[in-house]
C-alpha cells in the first residue's frame, strides 16, 4: 500500500481563496509539501501533526528542484501508508504550476493522486485590483502567458491560451530562460509575438518581470499599440498588494524605477483602466496588514473572521493550550464516560483551592465563571459526571465580562451578575457588595441568622490554574475550583516564525499569552534560531533596514526592541504587554467587537 498524494491549489495567497475541498484534506494530511508562494495562514490550516516540507522556490534560484519534489512525493507516499500526502502550490496545480509534471511521475511510480483544483492568479489577483479580465465591450478574451522555462531550457511544452470567444488554440511555448539562467533575459523567447500582438483581448502574463521590458519592446515591433494600458499586480490578494500601472512603452522603466519584483502578474489591455474605478481591496480599513492572534486555537477564529473580513492577514499563533483537570474523586463519573481526555490532570488540593467536586455543589449559592475556558471545562465535566444543567437551579451566576456572558448563554445559561469593570477584581468588588448587602438583610432581621462569613462561603470561584488571587483576597472565605489548566506552547514551527517577522501587531486575550509570546520568542533570539536576522521588533511589525542589522546578542529581552505593537483585552493583559516593552492599543471593553473598533480606529487615525 502506499498514500494518496493530493495536488492541491491554494490560491493566489488570500486564505479565504482556498477551496473547500482543499481545506478538508490539509486538516488530515499527514505530510504537506508546500511552496514559498502559500500563504502562512493557509498553513495554519494543516494538522498540527502533520510533517511540513518547505520546497519553495525563488525566481533566481530553485530551493528544491523540480526532479526533487517529484522524488519526495513518491517517497513519502511509499513512507506512509494509506496516508494523506498534500501537494501544496500557490494558485492551480494545472496553470503553469507544473502539477502535471507531477502527476506524471506518480503515475509512473503506481501512486494514487487526486488534483484539487484552486483559483488561478491570473484571475483572482486582478480582480483585487479591481482589474475583470474580460469586460463587455472592451475584451470578450483573456490570454493567459507563463514567463518560466523547464531549467534545462530545452523542453518546450506547449501551453494553451486559456479564451473567451477564439477560436482556434494557439500552441505557444514558455517564454524563456529564467534571470539566472540568462544574463539577457528575454533573447532565448520561443514565441509568436506576431500573433499576440494581434490578440483583442486581455495579455495576462505569470513570472514574467524579468522579461517584461524585452516582451514589451517585442510586441510593439510586431504592431501592439505602444499606448496600451498595463498594470503590474505584486502579491496579489495578501495584505501587501501593490499595483503599478504603467503603458507598453513605458514598462521598462517603470519596472526599475517602481521597484516592481516578484511575485507579480502583468495584464495588459483596455481592462487595466477599470482598475482605477473599480479597486476595491485597497479601500477595506486594514487591507495591508498582518496581525498575529495569539489566542488558543478554538477561540481564536472569531477575531480572526472579523479582522479578514476588513482587509487583513491574520496567523494564528496561540500561545496558550488548555486542558480540563480531573474532578475530586467524591465525583460520579460513570465508568463509561470518554469525555475527559486521557491527558487532563490532577491539581493537588490547597487552602481554600481543589479541583471539582461535583458532589458539593449543593454547598454554593453563587458560582462565579472567570473566562470562557472555565464555562467549557465545568460543562464538560459536569455532563462527563452524569449530572446536567439542572443541579444549578436556584444558584445565580456570575461572570467577570460580557464575552464570558455570552459563553454560558451557549448552555442556557443567564448570568445575575456582571461588573461594569470585566476584570477579577471588578468581580471580586461586586461579589463583595453582594456579601455586605446579604448581610445588611440578616441585620434587619427579615432573615434568619447567619455569619457574613458563611455567606461568603458559598461563592464558589471556577478558574484556572494560572488565576491569581485578587478574587481570594476580595473574598477570603470562598472556594476556589481549578477545573482546567493553562500549558505555554513550547515552541513554534519555522514557518510560523517566518510568517511572524513581517506582522504590524500582536493581538493578545490573556497575560498568559504575552508571557509566553516573550518567552518563546526570546528564546529563538537568544539561541540563535530566530529568523529575525537579529531583530526581535520585526515579529511586531519593524521592518526598517537598520532592524535587520542588529546585534542579536544585543537581545536580552524584549524591552530592548522598539516601538512595538500590542492591541490588548484588558487592563491586566495590557499591563503585562507593556512590562515587555510593546506599545499598547486597549479595548474599551473586554469584547472582541471592541477590541476590533480599536483596531479600526488605530489605523484610520495612524492614515
Amino acid at each position: 500500500m502506499k498514500g494518496t498524494v493530493y495536488l492541491i491549489g491554494a490560491g493566489p495567497g488570500d486564505p479565504g481563496l482556498l477551496t473547500l475541498r482543499g481545506k478538508e484534506i490539509l486538516e488530515k494530511a499527514d505530510v504537506v509539501v508546500y511552496d514559498r508562494l502559500v500563504s502562512p495562514a493557509i498553513l495554519g490550516f494543516c494538522n498540527p501533526k502533520a510533517k511540513m516540507v518547505d520546497v519553495g522556490k525563488m525566481p533566481t534560484h530553485h530551493k528544491v528542484k523540480q526532479s526533487e519534489i517529484n522524488r519526495l512525493l513518491v517517497q513519502f507516499a511509499c513512507e506512509f501508508p494509506g496516508g494523506v500526502i498534500a501537494r501544496l502550490k500557490g494558485g492551480d496545480p494545472f496553470v503553469f504550476g507544473r502539477g502535471g509534471e507531477e502527476a506524471l511521475e506518480l503515475v509512473a511510480a503506481g501512486v494514487e493522486f487526486e488534483v484539487v483544483p484552486g483559483i488561478t492568479s491570473a484571475i483572482a489577483v486582478p480582480a483585487y485590483a479591481g482589474i475583470p479580465v474580460s469586460h463587455r465591450g472592451i475584451a470578450t478574451s483573456f490570454h493567459i502567458i507563463t514567463g518560466h522555462e523547464k531549467a534545462d531550457g530545452r523542453t518546450c511544452h506547449p501551453e494553451l491560451y486559456e479564451t473567451k470567444n477564439f477560436s482556434s488554440q494557439v500552441e505557444l511555448c514558455p517564454l524563456g530562460r529564467s534571470e539566472a539562467e540568462s544574463k539577457d533575459p528575454g533573447q532565448n523567447l520561443s514565441l509568436d509575438f506576431e500573433t499576440l500582438a494581434k490578440c483583442p483581448g486581455t495579455l495576462i502574463f505569470l513570472m514574467g518581470i524579468a522579461n517584461m521590458d524585452f516582451i514589451a519592446r517585442r510586441l510593439m515591433e510586431c504592431g501592439k499599440d505602444p499606448k496600451t494600458p498595463l498594470a503590474f499586480i505584486e502579491k496579489g490578494t495578501t495584505p501587501y498588494q501593490r499595483t503599478v500601472m504603467a503603458t507598453l512603452e513605458t514598462a521598462g522603466e517603470t519596472i526599475a524605477r517602481e521597484n516592481v519584483t516578484a511575485p507579480a502578474i502583468t495584464i495588459m489591455g483596455g481592462v487595466v483602466e477599470l482598475g482605477q474605478t473599480l479597486a476595491w481591496k485597497k479601500n477595506l480599513p486594514l487591507a495591508g496588514k498582518r496581525f498575529v492572534v495569539t489566542r488558543a486555537a478554538k477561540q481564536a477564529s472569531g477575531i480572526t473572521a472579523r479582522l479578514t473580513a476588513l482587509g487583513a492577514e491574520v496567523i494564528e499563533t496561540p500561545m496558550i493550550e488548555t486542558r480540563d483537570v480531573i474532578p475530586a474523586t467524591s465525583s460520579v463519573i460513570p465508568a463509561t464516560s470518554s469525555v475527559i481526555p486521557a491527558t487532563s490532570s490532577v491539581i493537588p488540593a490547597k487552602a481554600g483551592i481543589s479541583s471539582a467536586d461535583f458532589n458539593a455543589l449543593a454547598n454554593f449559592d453563587i458560582l462565579a465563571f472567570t473566562s470562557t475556558n472555565g464555562v467549557e471545562s465545568f460543562f464538560r465535566q459536569l455532563f462527563s459526571a452524569g449530572y446536567d444543567v439542572r443541579v444549578l437551579a436556584g444558584k445565580k451566576i456570575a461572570s467577570v465580562g460580557k464575552i464570558t456572558e455570552k459563553k454560558l448563554l451557549e448552555y442556557g445559561i443567564r448570568c445575575d451578575y456582571v461588573p461594569e469593570d470585566h476584570t477579577g477584581e471588578g468581580l471580586g468588588r461586586l461579589l463583595r457588595d453582594v456579601v455586605d448587602k446579604e448581610e445588611r438583610v440578616i441585620l434587619s432581621g427579615e432573615r434568619s441568622s447567619e455569619s457574613k462569613d458563611l455567606i461568603e462561603s458559598r461563592i464558589l470561584l471556577l478558574q484556572g490554574n494560572l488565576a491569581d488571587d485578587t478574587l481570594l483576597k476580595l473574598l477570603p472565605q470562598a472556594t476556589r475550583w481549578v477545573v482546567y489548566e493553562t500549558l505555554p506552547v513550547a515552541e513554534l514551527p519555522e514557518w510560523k516564525r517566518e510568517a511572524v517577522v513581517g506582522a504590524d501587531a500582536v493581538v493578545f486575550a490573556s497575560t498568559s499569552a504575552v508571557e509566553n509570546f516573550c518567552s518563546v520568542i526570546l528564546s529563538y533570539t537568544t539561541l540563535g534560531a530566530s529568523p529575525l536576522s537579529g531583530s526581535y521588533a520585526l515579529w511586531v511589525g519593524e521592518r526598517s533596514s537598520e532592524s535587520k542589522d542588529l546585534n542579536r546578542e544585543s537581545l536580552t529581552t524584549p524591552a530592548s526592541c522598539s516601538p512595538r505593537l500590542a492591541f490588548c483585552i484588558g487592563r491586566m493583559t495590557e499591563s503585562a504587554a507593556r512590562k515587555h516593552g510593546f506599545e499598547t492599543v486597549t479595548s474599551d471593553e473586554t469584547t472582541m467587537d471592541s477590541l476590533v473598533k480599536k483596531i479600526v480606529e488605530h489605523y484610520k487615525k495612524e492614515s
